[in-house]
């Protein structure tokens, strides 16, 4: 297997491309935030499965977000995401709301191959009046009235994210997160950076074979050490809260969230 860079990465997601991305605690590949707000990237639909955190609210305030479909936007214990929250009053960003569970169908749906997926929970809520693309169908095994939401399959183009390994094969190791699996399943495109990488198959192994992505999901994978940093790692390292509480102080105004990205830089600079 061919390694690439977080560059070689970030080029393969392009303008306008609907981009998915998991939930904080499923493995978030903050090492490609920088590279794909360096791209200068416009346009983008993110999807959020089922919600954003730091991550999505760094593009947002960098300007690549048109879209968001998300259930919701937090930086957990630090507070809401300011970015997001910002683009939301200033009206710069369109929010698709959703739930936890109707994101979930979307990707259920794409991953079989059929249009959509059926969920009652919205029935009686304001969600419908706010997503046209949510559609109340009758269901068609019943003779009584019955309705039921259909909700259309998500087709991401690009989906990314973090874990603590893959082997030279291209397995990537994804354990319980099978959230992971739902986003790869579905997207056209899946990159994954990765802690290490280990020499063994993954799939060799009956006791690791259940949690492992076969390569054949996987388009591209980039070894990046603490590459899921601030937000944690399932398994291999905590949040580093004291850093994401930095992050939702400064980038509550745009300049100090231009700051907060100069500072990034440096580091990075200096580390390199």
């Amino acid at each position: 297997m061919q390694t690439h860079s977080l560059d070689d990465l970030a080029r393969m997601v392009p303008n306008g491309a609907k981009l998915a991305l998991p939930v904080d605690y499923a493995g978030v590949s903050m090492a490609m935030t920088r590279p794909l707000i360096a791209r200068g990237l416009t346009g983008l639909h993110v999807v959020c499965l089922p919600t954003g955190g730091m991550q999505p609210d760094m593009l947002i305030g960098a300007g690549c977000v048109a879209t968001i479909e998300t259930s919701a936007m937090t930086l957990g214990e630090a507070g809401g995401a300011p970015c997001f929250a910002r683009a939301v009053r200033e009206g710069s960003v369109k929010v698709m709301d959703a739930t936890c569970p109707a994101v979930h169908a979307g990707f259920l749906a794409a991953q079989k191959g059929v249009p959509f997926a059926t969920l009652r929970g919205m029935i009686g809520t304001d969600l419908l009046a706010n997503r046209p693309d949510w559609r109340v169908i009758q269901n068609p095994f019943a003779e009584e009235p019955d309705p039921i939401v259909a909700i259309p399959a998500i087709r991401p183009d690009v989906t990314i994210f973090h874990c603590p390994m893959a082997d030279r094969d291209g397995n990537v190791w994804i354990g319980r997160r099978r959230e992971l699996a739902s986003l790869a399943y579905a997207s056209e495109r899946t990159l994954v950076t990765v802690e290490r990488i280990v020499e063994t198959s993954l799939l060799a192994d009956e006791v690791m074979a259940a949690g492992v992505l076969p390569a054949l999901y996987v388009e591209a994978v980039a070894v990046v050490p603490q590459g899921a940093a601030p937000i944690g790692l399932w398994g291999e390292y905590p949040a580093d809260m004291a850093e994401i509480g930095r992050y939702a102080r400064e980038a509550r105004s745009p300049e100090g969230f231009r700051a907060y990205l100069d500072g990034a830089d440096r580091a990075l600079e200096a580390v390199s």
